[in-house]
């Protein structure tokens, strides 16, 4: 009567279990920011307005519209400001994500991959409907006789996935190393974070900067990738100073760092690690 059952669920059973506790993480995930998942939604599109309104501001009484593109002013700001912040949320997001010393890894069949997973897909999915929300809004109601017009929407849309999908391989190697020095681990994650409102190039256009300039910025992959949508997005922009291979081969490379580092932490993990620190 007591005697273990072997599983008969097959490879796409156990997909599709995967794909389920991944969901539900997700879901726990988005709600972490406030309990109501329409309010935590909003919470995030608000502070992507404001950031908005900053950039715009700032850039009128500073008299600098006339350095930027020539194009739609505020596709411009956008186009720097949603690439940030969906590649240091998701960064923060997977380098934060539960642990192999977490208490949730005791609930099967939670593991560290379905954490880090949850962690990538809350974050493109609150990023991604935050992006269409307010460009519909201002597309319909705060511009409504003026056709919005960007070149290649869907290369556009590609450098804003390679953004995140960057911010979420550098965040593996952190998450992979924060078990060993969570403060080092911690004020690294801040910095980058806090280093990209300026490294990232969402201030300027890259054609315009001198090489010594240049070489301050290009060693960014964030920097790449919003160069390289702006010239998915304005007819008269052709970008000269980035590329679309560098940003990729960073991310491969920090990918397969970041799953080697965990992988290692995962078989080496203490429960006593979370009651010293």
């Amino acid at each position: 009567m007591f005697q273990t059952t072997r599983d008969s669920r097959g490879r796409a059973g156990s997909a599709l279990v995967l794909a389920e506790v991944t969901y539900h993480a997700a879901v726990r995930s988005v709600r972490k920011t406030h309990g109501n998942a329409l309010l935590a939604i909003a919470l995030n599109i608000m502070q992507a307005v404001i950031f908005v309104a900053v950039f715009y501001f700032m850039f009128a009484l500073l008299g600098l519209r006339g350095a930027s593109l020539r194009g739609d002013f505020l596709l411009y700001i956008m186009s720097g400001v949603f690439l940030f912040l969906t590649h240091t949320k998701t960064l923060g997001a997977v380098a934060g994500a539960e642990g192999p010393t977490s208490p949730m890894m005791q609930h099967a069949p939670m593991n560290t991959a379905v954490s880090i997973l949850a962690a990538m897909l809350s974050t493109l999915y609150i990023q991604t409907l935050s992006l269409f929300t307010i460009l519909f809004v201002y597309d319909v109601v705060l511009n409504p006789g003026v056709v919005m017009e960007i070149m290649d929407p869907i290369a556009a849309f590609g450098m804003f996935l390679l953004a995140w999908f960057t911010g979420a391989a550098l965040g593996m190697v952190l998450m992979a190393a924060k078990p060993w020095a969570p403060v080092p681990v911690g004020i690294i994650t801040t910095l980058y974070q806090r280093a990209n409102m300026i490294a990232s190039g969402k201030m300027f256009v890259a054609n315009t900067l001198t090489p010594q300039l240049l070489a301050m910025f290009d060693w960014n992959p964030l920097f790449h990738c919003i160069d390289q949508a702006r010239g998915h997005m304005f007819v008269n922009y052709f970008p000269r100073n980035s590329s679309v291979e560098y940003p990729i081969w960073v991310a491969v490379v920090f990918l397969m760092l970041g799953l080697m580092g965990e992988f290692y932490t995962r078989k080496h993990a203490s429960a006593s690690w979370g009651a010293k620190r």
